[in-house]
């Protein structure tokens, strides 16, 4: 497995990690604990070093799930998780808001030490900006819990530019996770650039469109009430039926390099930026090796000038998030 440092620090990665939040969330119906163990432990032994979690997937039990399955792991992988939200205090799933109050951030951080059977967080995301918190404080507490050996990289989720530059003005930012693929590149126009001008990595997640670049998905595909992808107006059976023509574009060039869509959308991001690691989310053992193989798949300049090309005539139909959600990104 290639290996990629997340921007100028010194983490150092699988160039593909694995998103482990379908596992326990969003994406109804979920997989029995001991499937997902192995899966977790399958993709350790293909060579990925790098799981995201966070502790509102579920709630709690993703992590739970993650800190049994790599238990036996330890020093040898990179284990992301988030804080940021307060929970519903009755376990229900979701959350009832945000929530980055310096007290807040050191109670998530020792919870999920413990349900992560580790001794440091190895990256410690802010999940979703909250204004009612100066980020400068944000950044001053994982600062404070780096100091005390508690984590070891402080990171941000869909944060906007000027959130970036103010925490890193603190504490230097590792990597930024935030959505990008082919298709959603709003991260091109201003969110690039500012992660290679402070040295920031980037973490790209839903890379295969929630499923959608596999190919797998149409306008005849149906989604649980509880499926997020249910709420999501890019994923209406007309906007499906809309966005098939991106899936053509993948499958053309999949046909000639001998591989799938999804292997292609891969690709295509992780020839991009050197300090860019997707973590795409599966569940399914083939799905995961079908993945891996993306990274072996060499596209040409000719071959991204071509899918460029192609992708710029093509108009996405649909909002990536419902409003309320998309209310908290970009912040």
């Amino acid at each position: 497995m290639k290996k990629r440092k997340l921007g100028k620090s010194n983490l150092e990665v699988s160039a593909l990690g694995l998103g482990c939040m379908g596992m326990t969330f969003s994406f109804p119906p979920f997989p029995e604990k001991k499937d997902m163990i192995s899966l977790i432990r399958k993709a350790v032994g293909l060579g990925i070093t790098f799981f995201d979690t966070a502790e509102v997937y579920g709630p709690y039990n993703n992590e739970e799930l993650v800190g049994e399955a790599l238990e036996p792991f330890k020093g040898q992988v990179v284990i992301a998780t988030k804080f940021g939200f307060n929970l519903d205090p009755k376990g229900g799933p979701g959350w009832t808001g945000l929530n980055s109050r310096p007290e807040h951030i050191r109670q998530v951080a020792e919870a999920s030490l413990k349900r992560l059977r580790i001794d440091a967080i190895d990256l410690f995301y802010q999940h979703r900006v909250d204004l009612e918190v100066p980020i400068e404080d944000v950044a001053g507490t994982v600062q404070d819990l780096i100091r005390e050996g508690k984590v070891k990289h402080f990171g941000l989720s869909e944060a906007g530019v000027n959130t970036i530059r103010r925490a890193h003005a603190v504490q230097q930012v590792t990597a930024l996770q935030s959505e990008y693929s082919l298709w959603w590149r709003d991260p091109e126009a201003e969110i690039l650039p500012v992660l290679e001008e402070l040295g920031i990595g980037f973490v790209p997640f839903s890379p295969l469109g929630k499923g959608f670049l596999t190919g797998k998905i149409d306008e005849k595909t149906t989604f649980e009430s509880t499926d997020f992808r249910s709420t999501v107006p890019r994923f209406t059976p007309e906007n499906r039926k809309a966005n098939q023509v991106m899936i053509d574009l993948l499958s053309q060039i999949a046909k000639l390099k001998n591989a799938t869509p999804a292997q292609i959308a891969l690709a295509w991001l992780l020839a991009q930026k050197p300090w860019l690691v997707p973590i795409p989310g599966t569940r399914k053992p083939d799905r995961l090796e079908e993945n891996l193989g993306a990274v072996s798949i060499e596209l040409t300049s000719e071959d991204l000038s071509e899918i460029n090309s192609a992708a710029s005539k093509i108009k996405i139909q649909g909002a990536r998030y419902p409003e309320s959600a998309a209310r908290l990104t970009g912040r």
